[in-house]
């Protein structure tokens, strides 16, 4: 394992998947691997930055199979943790005309039991970025004082906030998510909202005004992802509505993982804001067009044979 500072730091709950497809009448599963924040980690890592996974699993199968998914796909997991006394969490998606449904069994799990103790503060202090999600703080008490105290160090060592909102309201009630989200927005350099979730805790419905939110409350850099609409990314000064990228969607798992690591890789390699996001535009799109929410997301080199096709961007 190579232990050269990463320049991104993901925190938060990696699960292996068991993902519905179309064959023997809804009955067969594709075996696979999730978790909003090892997704990015996945992701940001096939677009050539480095990473290294913050989190815990158990002392079972599963938690072995991930462990060999980070080699395979080059993501530290020296600071992931082994509890000999919890298990690893799993999930299942299913699919129908409405889209596609989670149900999770998480609770108890390591990852849940993950605390402020655990955390490789020195690690996080040479990072570039610390990435999490409000899954990473909805999943117990503990993992979320763990959280607060991981951005805490992060700030004092000058390392930038990325916050993905991905909103489950399975795991906490409303008021509470709304109440920590819109602090953890606070808190954000990178701010990677989801329409959808931004719209049920703030009622708000449009998007310059979901982007005007987040800037007010101090993040300094907003993409909202727009699902298949695309994207709506801006600062302070500028401001630009990424068009879509034209896609054969299946499965839309993990897309908005894919947008937000392969948009944060881009940011620190240099990309500006626009040509960043038109990258992460393409980048999700391809990933919705194969089954799970890891195995479809695509290489760097797919998705500049992509972007070679697709150059249309609207300024605002």
């Amino acid at each position: 394992m190579d232990h050269t500072p990463a320049d991104i730091l993901a925190f938060g709950e990696a699960m292996v998947e068991f993902n519905q497809t179309g064959q023997g009448e809804g009955r067969l599963y594709l075996q696979g691997f999730g978790g909003d924040t090892s997704n990015f980690a996945i992701a940001a890592a096939r677009q050539g930055a480095r990473v290294a996974y913050v989190s815990a699993v158990g002392d079972d199968p599963y938690g072995c199979w991930l462990r060999a998914l980070w080699d395979r796909e080059g993501v530290d997991h020296s600071s992931v943790k082994t509890d000999p006394d919890a298990f690893t969490g799993i999930y299942f998606v299913t699919h129908d005309t409405e889209g596609h449904h989670f149900s999770f069994f998480r609770a108890g799990s390591a990852a849940s039991r993950y605390r402020a103790s655990d955390l490789p503060l020195a690690r996080i202090a040479q990072a570039k970025v610390f990435h999490l999600s409000a899954i990473s703080v909805a999943i117990s008490n503990t993992a979320c004082d763990a959280a607060y105290a991981a951005i805490h160090a992060a700030r004092n060592a000058g390392v930038k906030i990325s916050f993905d909102t991905n909103l489950r309201l399975k795991l906490w009630p409303v008021d509470r998510a709304r109440a920590v989200m819109l602090d953890l927005i606070r808190h954000s350099d990178i701010c990677l909202p989801s329409y959808d979730d931004l719209r049920v805790i703030t009622g708000l419905q449009d998007p310059d005004d979901l982007v005007d939110l987040c800037l007010a409350l101090g993040a300094k850099t907003v993409a909202l992802k727009l699902g298949g609409e695309g994207a709506l990314v801006a600062t302070a000064s500028e401001r630009h509505r990424i068009a879509p990228h034209p896609c054969t969607p299946v499965d839309a798992t993990g897309a908005g993982d894919t947008f937000a690591g392969a948009f944060v890789a881009r940011l620190l390699a240099g990309d500006t804001l626009v040509d960043a996001a038109r990258y992460a535009a393409v980048a999700a799109a391809l990933s919705t067009e194969g089954y799970g929410a890891v195995e479809p997301i695509p290489s760097s080199a797919r998705v500049r044979a992509a972007l070679s096709s697709n150059n249309i961007t609207e300024t605002i």
